[in-house]
């Protein structure tokens, strides 16, 4: 009976091991992932830094109208603020896209 009590001990402890193995490898994994994504970010704002631009925001939000309603010239100036930010967020993927690649900016002719 006590080789079996034995026995049990080192089951149990070479699971606790394993499981112990796993979700550690599974950890480090995840924070070398958000490491490499903070130093990507900082080289990011680096490069944009020594370029002379700011690195991207997000854009101020419209300010409320006092009563809680939103008016029609409301609605048409939060439709055109949306799409200009949507806008100026794809021109800044797209330099980004560039910067990444190397390649110059391109040409605004636009003979065909």
């Amino acid at each position: 009976m006590d080789t079996f009590v034995e026995a049990a001990k080192w089951v149990l402890l070479v699971l606790a091991a394993g499981f112990i193995g796993q979700f550690g490898k599974s950890l480090a994994l995840v924070l070398l992932e958000r490491r490499k994504a903070r130093k990507a970010r900082e080289k990011k704002r680096e490069e944009m830094e020594e370029k002379g631009k700011e690195p991207p925001s997000a854009p101020a939000p419209p300010p409320e109208p006092k009563d809680g309603r939103m008016g029609e010239g409301d609605k048409e100036a939060k439709k055109a603020a949306k799409k200009r930010a949507k806008l100026e967020k794809k021109q800044r993927k797209a330099e980004l896209k560039r910067m990444k690649k190397g390649a110059p900016p391109p040409d605004d002719d636009v003979s065909g």
